[in-house]
């Protein structure tokens, strides 16, 4: 089984939209993805990913599922940098999170005063739970740091949804920190992150991530990438973000 976790085109966060871009990204990813045979679209219910989704089911003539569960990551933490408000609990300063080890396990990442004041770990067993639930009814049944191929196949599933819940969704089914991949990963507005099965054992599933971030279809039409997850190369570029 294939899955597609696709982040929204680049966003107007004001009107929880895309911008004149982010459409563009949006029609450019559908020409892709619509010619996919895919068994199932979930869509999260924020407007951003819901009128990224819109390109491609139009010319599909389909619908998606939504799911609550899928909205971008809905915590909020008092990182160490940012004073007097609670925040996003991913682009802390590398300063400050690389110090706590906790950060770099699976079984432990949660165990932090700042998260747990967040309940990060309630809202990502939350997600997890639901998530597990569709690979279950697709013939995927979680067991440990593996799952059960109750139902082997090899459909694919498309998730349009953020890059916050795509990083805690793939680093679950890889068994690796939200953590790591919150912080060191980057995923573009409109990529496509693909994990697909691999069944060696007859009834043992794993997954494995065969593509991160792709953004071939913004290549295809000579459409520069979005800057947006991204701070700046170098602290002396003020062309770039800074925070």
């Amino acid at each position: 089984m294939k899955l597609l976790f696709i982040r929204h085109g680049d966003p107007d966060y004001t009107i929880d939209s895309l911008t004149e871009k982010g459409w563009k990204e949006a029609e450019f990813l559908s020409e892709k993805i619509a010619a996919l045979d895919v068994r199932d679209f979930y869509v999260s219910p924020l407007g951003r990913a819901k009128d990224t989704a819109s390109c491609t089911l139009k010319k599909n003539g389909r619908t998606a599922t939504e799911c609550k569960w899928l909205r971008e990551f809905d915590v909020k933490i008092r990182r160490p940098d940012v004073h007097g408000e609670k925040i996003i609990p991913w682009d802390w300063l590398p300063e400050d999170w690389t110090k706590i080890e906790n950060f770099y396990s699976f079984d432990r990442w949660w165990d932090n005063d700042i998260l747990r004041e967040g309940k990060m770990k309630e809202e990502y067993d939350w997600v997890t739970q639901n998530f597990d639930k569709v690979l279950a009814e697709h013939g995927y049944v979680r067991e440990g740091h593996y799952y059960r191929a109750e139902k082997a196949n090899e459909d694919t599933l498309v998730f349009f949804c953020h890059f916050g819940v795509s990083c805690v969704l793939i680093s679950y089914l890889l068994s690796i920190s939200p953590l790591v991949m919150l912080q060191n990963f980057c995923a573009a507005p409109s990529s496509v992150s693909t994990i697909v099965t691999e069944e060696r054992r007859k009834g043992i599933a794993s997954f494995r991530m065969s593509s991160f971030g792709d953004i071939s279809h913004l290549y295809a039409h000579q459409e520069p990438p979005s800057f947006a997850a991204r701070f700046c190369e170098t602290y002396d570029n003020k062309e770039q973000r800074h925070d």
